[in-house]
């Protein structure tokens, strides 16, 4: 697996994670360990989302073959 990929699917899953925790307990980890709606908070809600958008890529690739 390419570097990118692995750091997109790490984030996904971060991502995925973190709403769960959301639906299940009400408990946003992220905001909790940067601040709620914060800078870094924000980066990291950004950059899971660009990572997202990055696996839409790489799953439309994988289903080609």
């Amino acid at each position: 697996m390419k570097a990118l990929n692995v750091i997109a699917l790490i984030l996904v899953i971060v991502g995925g994670l973190n709403w769960g925790l959301v639906g299940a307990l009400n408990f946003d980890l992220v905001a909790a360990i940067f601040g709620v709606m914060s800078v870094l908070s924000r980066i990291v809600y950004g950059l899971v989302g660009i990572a997202a958008i990055y696996s839409i890529g790489i799953l439309a690739n994988e289903l080609k073959k």
